[in-house]
């Protein structure tokens, strides 16, 4: 009885393969057998420990499972958007590695929680001039200005806050937030690392009319997490 239904169960499985070779595309082919193997298995598994083949059927059980949460844990680290984020004492940075868009957050002061989205041209100016002396936000600011507003600067002296500006604040970066400002999951290999660097530099670096201060952030990032492999 088992035999037969392994048999009934191995038909079905063999005439949907059919099936989708003829009507799909070798992507969407590839993609479907990739997931229904561990089904398949499991399918086979739960038959044989029906007939009573513990032996045969609880390992094809557990592998299957195995596989499936493997999956499903790709398929999670495949639609996580990957995220570079860079804070200051009063403000949090975002920057899209897939869309290269920016997106911020105030962290202190009497705009604290308010995304920068919502705040005009004049508004952003104005937050620039009150954190004149804080020049991690103040670089951040700016970034994010010329991201939004390419041209603000030709409206807006950029360089009356020069002799105001605080002394550098930027402090060490920790483990945590070097795996942030890269995009990355903690425990990312050095391969990855690298990669990561790479795609940010070519989104932030000066030469490209990026910011020079998020671009020290990232190399400072990379070099703490690859001293870690070191």
């Amino acid at each position: 009885m088992t035999s037969l239904l392994a048999l009934f169960v191995g038909a079905l499985a063999v005439a949907a393969a059919l099936r989708l070779f003829v009507t799909s595309n070798p992507a969407t082919m590839a993609e479907a057998l990739r997931r229904a193997a561990p089904v398949a298995l499991l399918a086979f598994g739960v038959v044989f420990l029906a007939g009573g083949r513990v032996a045969t059927g609880g390992p094809m059980v557990a592998v299957a499972l195995a596989w499936i949460g493997v999956q499903r844990r790709n398929a999670q680290t495949r639609s996580r958007p990957h995220v570079s984020i860079v804070r200051s004492a009063a403000l949090e940075m975002q920057l899209d590695l897939e869309t290269g868009e920016m997106s911020g957050v105030v962290l202190a002061g009497p705009q604290t929680g308010k995304p920068l989205s919502r705040f005009g041209k004049e508004e952003l100016l104005a937050l620039r001039r009150d954190l004149a002396s804080d020049r991690d936000s103040l670089e951040l600011l700016e970034a994010y200005l010329d991201r939004r507003f390419a041209g603000w600067r030709d409206d807006e002296d950029a360089a009356t806050l020069d002799g105001e500006r605080g002394a550098p604040g930027s402090g060490p970066v920790s483990e945590q937030e070097a795996y942030q400002i890269l995009g990355l999951e903690a425990g990312a290999s050095a391969a990855d690392i690298r990669k990561a660097h790479r795609r940010l530099m070519q989104r932030v670096h000066p030469d490209v009319g990026g910011s020079a201060f998020l671009a020290q952030r990232i190399n400072e990032a990379k070099d703490i997490l690859l001293g870690r492999h070191g």
